[in-house]
């Protein structure tokens, strides 16, 4: 792609194993380059203006949107990640537009009722190529996003495609043969290797804090049980001791945040320097993605999410939630399939092409949670308008 000479004086004060504009592959449709905006500026604008990226205000984090105004949603969840991933890329000097075009796009393809949904979905397309978030978020920006005259899908960037085959780890072409393009076989650059650790960080963080709002997590045995939780709450105690207890789990949560960035810009600087790194195709080149934690601090990590696995996914409460969200998701999708005239058209229209399941599978997993309710009180409630 062009360099622009504003975007080339931003970019030339980055690191050189950094992903620039510069060395972009370009778009799948050739665009001309913007004046004054870099090519993931102009990324990260079109998926805010995404209508998949809208819906994620009514999408479940942990909790049903309707359960409460102040549970966070997969969209405050995606600026959540977003503001951990720019403050590491600055660190770091790496591209801070490519980091937040990949943090503010990595969960456009969550269904409904969240991981409860991409299983049911999952199970619904057995035999009919299955399903997982990341693989529907690459549809969206390639396929279901119809806002341009020129191409279907949001013609990102190749690096940020890319960043969403590559932010959970390898690809596994046998499971997602359309990965194939984005070489497998290499480590995508450090902005992307960076989104699976900012995002683990974001959500630890406020799953915890809505655990503790909800009355799901106890304060005292969660500070007993995770020392990254469990040390900045008694320093903040510590040095306000007459803080109520909600300013301290506030502090407390910050010091869990600041401790786990800290160390993974620390720790990935330290495998740069250690593995002689100095460019960009060095970072792809390389045996092992460079971005990490300390292995003392993943341990602690790792204990942290045990917990909350423990006592908060799996509580009553939360399997509660799941069980009905199963429920609804399962019929709408089974209804669909006996009678696919129930489809609005958009939906309908793809299904020859690409089959019923997968046709199905789109409509649903684009539906927030409130959608899906009202969608299943309009097909199976008798007094329900349609």
């Amino acid at each position: 792609m062009a360099i622009l000479p504003r975007t080339a004086r931003v970019e030339a004060s980055l690191a050189p194993y950094a992903q620039t504009s510069a060395r972009s592959r370009g778009r799948r449709h050739r665009e001309d380059d913007h004046g004054y905006r870099s090519a993931y500026q102009r990324d990260r604008d079109r998926i805010i203006h995404s209508r998949a990226f809208r819906r994620l205000e009514y999408k479940t984090q942990v909790f049903v949107n309707h359960e409460g105004d102040h549970y966070r949603t997969r969209l405050t969840h995606s600026i959540e990640v977003s503001q951990i991933g720019r403050t590491v890329a600055r660190s770091l000097a790496l591209n801070e537009d490519l980091v937040e075009s990949l943090s503010l796009s990595h969960d456009l393809g969550h269904t409904p009722f969240g991981h409860l949904g991409e299983d049911v979905l999952d199970e619904f397309m057995r035999g009919h190529g299955g399903f997982s978030h990341n693989r529907q978020t690459l549809r969206i920006v390639e396929h279901l996003e119809e806002r341009y005259p020129a191409f279907l899908g949001l013609n990102l960037t190749w690096e940020v495609r890319e960043g969403i085959a590559k932010h959970s780890g390898p690809i596994d072409v046998a499971s997602a043969p359309e990965f194939s393009e984005y070489e497998p076989a290499r480590q995508p650059p450090l902005e992307a290797q960076l989104i699976d650790l900012v995002d683990e960080i974001a959500y630890n963080h406020h799953d915890i804090d809505d655990g503790l709002s909800s009355g799901l997590l106890d304060p005292d045995a969660l500070a007993a049980a995770v020392p990254l939780f469990g040390g900045p709450l008694a320093r903040a105690a510590k040095q306000w001791p007459a803080a109520d207890p909600r300013q301290l789990h506030t502090a407390a949560l910050r010091g869990l945040v600041d401790g786990l960035v800290t160390d993974l810009i620390e720790t990935t600087e330290s495998n740069v320097a250690g593995s002689g790194i100095a460019t960009l195709e060095e970072v792809r080149a390389a045996e092992r993605p460079l971005a990490a934690l300390s292995p003392e601090v993943a341990e602690q990590n790792r204990g942290l999410k045990g917990y909350l696995r423990t006592h908060l996914y799996h509580h009553h409460r939360i399997e509660r939630m799941k069980d009905k969200a199963r429920r609804i998701l399962r019929a709408l999708a089974e209804r669909y399939l006996e009678n696919p005239l129930l489809l609005p058209d958009d939906a309908r229209r793809r299904a020859p092409a690409e089959g019923l399941h997968r046709a199905i599978a789109d409509y649903i997993a684009g539906m927030t949670d409130r959608y899906a309710n009202e969608e299943y009180q309009r097909l199976f409630d008798p007094a329900a308008r349609v």
